[in-house]
Order: structure tokens, then sequence, then C-alpha cells
């Protein structure tokens, strides 16, 4: 990994997800009944929990989804939630004004076209490994795994080796 890489990841005071192809596999399960569910990778929680205990460093996800299955999962990793978000970038910098923290300090992993914006704006961008061309045009690190399957862990190690 490139040192101006290395050093961004040791100011990194904030991380910031999208849900729906990165803490899942973009797919959405639906019943009979119309009830959505999808799957999540628990070494992503796990990462997400040593991520705040060792670094003291939080994560919030900013989903553009409004189905309560993204307020659910948040809440049982005990993160920031802001899901049916149209401008995620909009929402990103009034968070960082809120929690005094620079934008370069934040690291963004997204995985599609409506992530673009943030990730151009924050100091270190992310994108999984099965990201739309347009996220991972303008990623910083494209990640070895796809997104539900452990993206988010590989990432929160980079930051935990730091």
């Amino acid at each position: 990994m490139k040192d101006e890489i290395l050093s961004k990841l040791k100011k990194i005071q904030l991380l910031v997800l999208d849900f729906d192809g990165v803490l899942t596999d973009n797919r959405v399960f639906v019943d009979k009944n119309g009830v959505e569910s999808v799957a999540c990778n628990r070494s992503d929680s796990l990462g997400i929990e040593l991520l705040r205990e060792s670094k003291n460093i939080d994560t919030i996800v900013i989903s553009k989804e409004k189905n309560a299955v993204v307020k659910a999962r948040c809440s049982k990793l005990s993160i920031e939630c802001y899901s049916g978000i149209n401008d995620k970038l909009e929402l990103l910098e009034r968070i960082s004004n809120d929690k005094n923290i620079s934008l370069i300090n934040i690291a963004y992993i997204g995985n599609d076209s409506n992530d673009v914006s943030c990730m151009e704006n924050v100091g270190i961008s992310v994108a999984v490994n099965d990201s739309h061309e347009t996220a991972i045009s303008v990623a910083d690190i494209l990640l070895n795994k796809k997104g539900g399957y452990g993206a988010v862990r590989e990432f929160i190690d980079m930051l935990l080796a730091q």
C-alpha cells in the first residue's frame, strides 16, 4: 500500500458506510407477504466493535434504502444510521460539522454511483470488490472482498493495523 494512503489511514476518526452492497451483498429477499430481509456478515460486525473499542473510531451508515432492515441492523451494531437519504454528501458534510471531524479524517466505503460524491470528498475512499465502475474509479482502495462477504472487516483490519 502506498505511503500516502498509510499516512491517511492513521488520521481516520470516523468510518462511514453505505448499507446495501457494503454491509450486504446487495441482494434483498422478499417473502410472500412483501417482508424484506438481507444477509450480513458477522465478521463485519465484530470488526465494527473492535474499531470502536480499540481505536475509539465510530462507524455510521448513510443509506438511500428506506426499509426498516437498515435501522434494525444498525441498532444491533450500536451504530448511527441515516436511511432514506438522497443527498448523501449534504448529510455527510453536516455530520462532519456536528462531530467536528474534518472530511479529510473520514473514510467512506461505498459501492455504487450514489456513493461517488461522498467518496470524492473524504480522506480515504474505499470500494468493495464488486462495486460499480463509477465507485471503483474514484476509490483510493479497492478491497479484495465483495460487499456482504467481510469487505468492511477487511478495511477495518487495515485501520487496526495502523
